[in-house]
């Protein structure tokens, strides 16, 4: 039995998040699990784009799903994919900054005092003003 190819694993996770719904998906779940009327609310989409974004996503196991009586509740199988979204978020930031002509200082691994009252990291902070 062979092995499948690390790179096309990885392929295949970065097109499942290579979509904005998704990836506000994702962000919805960074805290806790959800069912899935509370993802629709968290990321303004309409209910059946949900499921079917979240169907997809639980495929290729970036979320995981627990039933409890009538509710779905939805969680991410990892934190790391949390931090992953966000490193590559910040990686466009920076390029955004050099291209406009900005210089910025760079995020470090510490928690600044802001990201700690809003529980945003600059490069979230920054893409939401």
């Amino acid at each position: 039995m062979q092995l499948p190819n690390v790179f096309e694993l990885h392929a295949e996770v970065c097109k499942t998040l290579a979509s904005p719904a998704r990836l506000k998906i994702i962000a919805a779940l960074r805290e806790d699990e959800m069912t899935v009327t509370e993802i629709v609310r968290a990321v303004g989409a309409r209910k059946p784009n949900v499921s079917q974004h979240l169907a997809l996503m639980r495929q290729r196991g970036i979320v995981q799903a627990r039933r409890e009586g009538l509710n779905v509740h939805y969680r991410l199988t990892s934190q790391k994919i949390v931090a992953a979204c966000e490193l590559m978020r910040e990686v466009l930031l920076e390029q955004v900054r050099a291209e406009s002509g900005l210089v910025g200082s760079t995020h470090s691994s510490k928690r600044t005092r802001r990201e700690a009252m809003t529980g945003r990291n600059n490069a979230e902070q920054e893409f939401a003003e």
